[in-house]
């Protein structure tokens, strides 16, 4: 239900002065955002906001303007170098998102993430995730998507790369059923699939 340009509120201790609240707008939703190093990437479908966020806000929250929390601080954008801080471009990881692996550690110890069952085809430029492999057993084998396939939407929304491929996917819970629409590679047609989706332990 959120709306960009609706006013919000970040809470932190940034640089290490606690207490500290910052506002600005909704600059843009379902942003595809990766963080970490390679290897042990997070894949976020990010809340984009201009309220500035600088080290020691990831974890505090992001309200709206009732007080509401709608969002989990989690990165930045940077240019780089020994002056990186905010400019303007911070991400919240979507509060209903987080509740969900908040809820299942609480309950379980451990939390677990989507899984369509699939390897994507890290060389592929073009528009597009292409599937290199499909999983025998899980997700995209059930509801019958070949490999060599190329998604290019998800629900209605267009995967224009492999990254917002992803964090389309983790947006949603295991266990959802979801349209995808691919290009299939034999015969170069578009078909969408119905897939049910799957359920992996988080690391």
């Amino acid at each position: 239900q959120l709306v960009i340009g609706e006013p919000v509120v970040a809470f932190g201790s940034p640089l290490g002065l606690s207490g500290t609240v910052t506002t600005g707008i909704i600059s843009a939703l379902n942003r595809p955002v990766t963080t970490g190093n390679t290897g042990a990437e997070s894949f976020i479908d990010a809340i984009q906001t201009d309220a500035a966020i600088n080290p020691g806000n990831s974890g505090g929250p992001l309200v709206d303007e009732t007080g509401a929390l709608i969002g989990i601080n989690s990165a930045i954008a940077s240019l780089g170098g020994n002056g990186s801080g905010s400019i303007g471009l911070g991400f919240s990881i979507p509060i209903n998102q987080a509740k969900r692996v908040v809820d299942e550690i609480i309950s379980n110890g451990k939390s677990s993430r989507p899984f369509l069952g699939v390897n994507f085809d890290q060389s592929y430029t073009g528009t597009g995730a292409r599937i290199l492999r499909v999983v025998d057993g899980e997700a995209a084998a059930k509801a019958g998507i070949p490999a060599g396939a190329v998604i290019r939407e998800i629900d209605g929304r267009k995967t224009n790369d492999l990254v917002t491929a992803i964090v389309r996917i983790r947006s949603y819970s295991p266990g959802d059923v979801i349209k995808i629409l691919v290009d299939l590679p034999a015969t170069g047609g578009l078909k969408t699939f119905t897939v049910t989706l799957g359920k992996a332990d988080s690391q």
